[in-house]
C-alpha cells in the first residue's frame, strides 16, 4: 500500500527543480566523474567484484532517474568509466519511483528501490550481484584519516542514527522485532 508523502511540498519542490533548473553540462560531467571515482574506490576493495566486472569489459549500463542519466562502462581493470552516448547501452536501469521522499524511506528500511530493467540479463545479474555484495567500509577509510578509535566512535554514532531513522521511517503497522536480552552467566554454572 503506497503511503502519501507527509511532505508533498518536497515532491513539488523536486519537480520544479528538475524541470526548471538544469545544471550546466560541465557541472553534471564533474559530478559524474566524482561518482565514478567513489565507485572505483569501493570496487578496488573487493577483488571478487573486480573479477566479475573484468568479464564484462566494454559493456555499458545506463542509469536513469527523473531527468538524471549516467552511462558507465566496465574496463579491463574491473573498474568503471564514463561512457559516451555514441556507444549503445547493453543494459538500461530506470528508477520507477519518482518521489525522493519515497526513495529515502525505502533506503532507510533497507529495501531496494523499484527498477525497470531492459537489456542483457547476464549483465543485469552481475550488476545485481555488485549491488547486493559490495559495501563501502567508510569506517576503515575514516580510520586512515583520524585513527581507529575516533573512526569507530563516529561509525557507531552513525549506525545508531541510521537505526533511529529506520525506526522513524518504519510504518506504525509494521511489526517491531524486539531485541533479545543479552545472556548473563548464572553464578555457579561455570559460564
Amino acid at each position: 500500500m503506497a503511503t502519501q508523502s507527509p511532505f508533498p511540498f518536497l515532491d513539488t519542490f523536486f519537480n520544479r527543480i528538475g524541470q526548471g533548473l538544469q545544471p550546466p553540462v560541465w557541472m553534471v560531467e564533474e559530478v559524474q566523474r566524482r561518482i565514478v571515482l567513489l565507485l572505483n574506490h569501493v570496487l578496488m576493495q573487493e577483488p571478487e567484484a573486480q573479477a566479475r566486472l573484468k568479464r564484462q569489459v566494454g559493456r555499458v549500463v545506463e542509469a536513469h532517474w527523473r531527468v538524471f542519466n549516467m552511462r558507465l562502462a566496465a574496463t579491463p581493470a574491473g573498474l568503471l568509466e564514463l561512457s559516451t552516448t555514441a556507444v549503445p547501452a547493453d543494459l538500461s536501469l530506470t528508477l520507477t519511483e519518482e518521489s525522493p521522499w519515497e526513495l529515502l524511506q525505502s533506503a532507510l528500511r533497507g529495501d531496494k528501490p523499484p527498477v525497470r530493467i531492459v537489456g542483457d540479463v547476464q549483465f543485469a545479474a552481475e550488476i545485481n550481484w555488485l549491488v547486493d555484495h559490495v559495501r563501502w567500509d567508510l569506517e576503515e577509510d575514516l580510520s586512515r584519516i583520524v585513527g581507529d578509535a575516533p573512526a569507530h566512535a563516529m561509525g557507531e554514532g552513525a549506525r545508531r542514527m541510521v537505526e533511529a531513522l529506520r525506526g522513524f521511517a518504519r510504518p506504525a503497522s509494521a511489526p517491531q522485532t524486539p531485541t533479545p536480552p543479552a545472556a548473563t552467566p548464572t553464578p555457579g554454572t561455570g559460564a
